[in-house]
């Protein structure tokens, strides 16, 4: 059975998770970047570096302008000093972050 991009994004009680691969210093900012089948998330290429957290901020920054919300929505919940991260967003629904990701991956 092989994996789906659907895999790095679960249900929360206070809103979705979604796993990432970060990759920091890329010269463009790219979210989804792809899916990384063998870590079952999704990659997203900032071009902070991964110090005084500014790759973290890039993030952040970079899921609320995909997903139309505030920063302030968003929150790492594991990961904060790693490549790999859970970001909670909060106060939304599985269905509009999966219409979002779907209108990227297979164009709508």
């Amino acid at each position: 059975m092989t994996s789906s991009w659907r895999d790095a994004v679960a249900r929360s009680p206070e809103g979705v998770l979604l796993r990432l691969h970060v990759v920091p210093g890329a010269s463009n900012i790219v979210f989804p970047a792809g899916y990384n089948e063998w870590r079952h998330c999704l990659e997203i290429k900032v071009k902070g570096l991964a110090q005084d957290n500014k790759a973290n901020v890039d993030v952040l920054m970079t899921l609320a302008a995909f997903f139309h919300c505030s920063p302030k929505d968003l929150r790492i919940v594991h990961g904060e000093k790693s490549r790999e991260k859970t970001i909670l967003l909060a106060n939304r629904t599985m269905d509009a972050l999966l219409t979002a990701l779907e209108e990227h991956f297979h164009g709508s």
